[in-house]
Formats: structure tokens, C-alpha cells, sequence
């Protein structure tokens, strides 16, 4: 009977284990380049308070008056409150200026580092949180 209940409990483990490893290459960084930070300014379009992760949608215009729409990905709701966000701290026509790790491919993908909103810095680095 310990042996069967034994093998079960390696069994048990090992699905654990298994249904865990897509869950730790999803949140990879292989896509960003965490080597490169760079700062755009423009209009909130969407803020996206939902699971799995949260998303900043910014127009910016370039010099020439193009609009560019960017996307930054964001964590989980329950993560971001920790750092002084909430689901109402964007609105559509907020002027922010976000500081981001970039996609490598070239598409307008960032995680963002810093966010400028009315004054106020909301920092997602480990440590940060709101500067008042």
C-alpha cells in the first residue's frame, strides 16, 4: 500500500510539473529587448484592466503627423495594484510619456519601465511603485 500510494504522489508531481511549464514560458522576455529603453509621449487610447496581464494603448505622432499605436503590456491586475495603479488610472485622452523595453522584431510592443501620467511616476521596476 506505501508503494502504490508512493508512485501515485511521483505521479501526481510529474503532471504538476508538466501542466507548469507552459506557464513559465509564457511570461519569457526573449521577444523584449531589455538592452534598449526608449521614451514616446502621446494620447491613452484603451487601458486594459484584465487578466492575464493589463494593456496601455498609446497614439503617438511622429514628426512628419503619422500616428503610430502602440501597445504596452502590462502584469496582472493583482500586481499593478502594488504599484499605485488602478483600473482608473488612464483614461481615453491622457497625455502620458512611458518609458519601455522594446519588441526586437520592430513592432510598436513594449513593457514599460516608467509611466508619466499628471505629474505623477508610476515606476514598474522590482522596487518601484508611485512616486508622489
Amino acid at each position: 500500500m506505501r508503494r502504490h500510494r508512493a508512485i501515485s504522489l511521483m505521479g501526481f508531481n510529474f503532471l504538476i510539473y508538466i501542466v507548469a511549464i507552459p506557464a513559465f514560458a509564457h511570461h519569457g522576455n526573449a521577444a523584449i529587448n531589455t538592452s534598449k529603453t526608449v521614451t514616446v509621449t502621446g494620447t491613452v487610447t484603451e487601458w486594459v484592466w484584465s487578466n492575464p496581464h493589463c494593456f496601455l494603448k498609446v497614439d503617438v505622432k511622429n514628426d512628419k503627423g503619422s500616428v503610430a499605436h502602440w501597445i504596452m503590456e502590462e502584469n496582472n491586475p493583482s500586481t499593478l495594484v502594488g504599484f499605485g495603479f488602478t483600473k482608473w488610472t488612464f483614461k481615453p485622452g491622457d497625455q502620458v510619456t512611458v518609458m519601455m523595453h522594446v519588441a526586437k522584431n520592430g513592432n510598436l510592443v513594449g513593457r514599460p519601465t516608467k509611466i508619466l501620467l499628471d505629474g505623477k511616476t508610476y515606476s514598474v521596476d522590482e522596487g518601484g511603485g508611485q512616486d508622489r
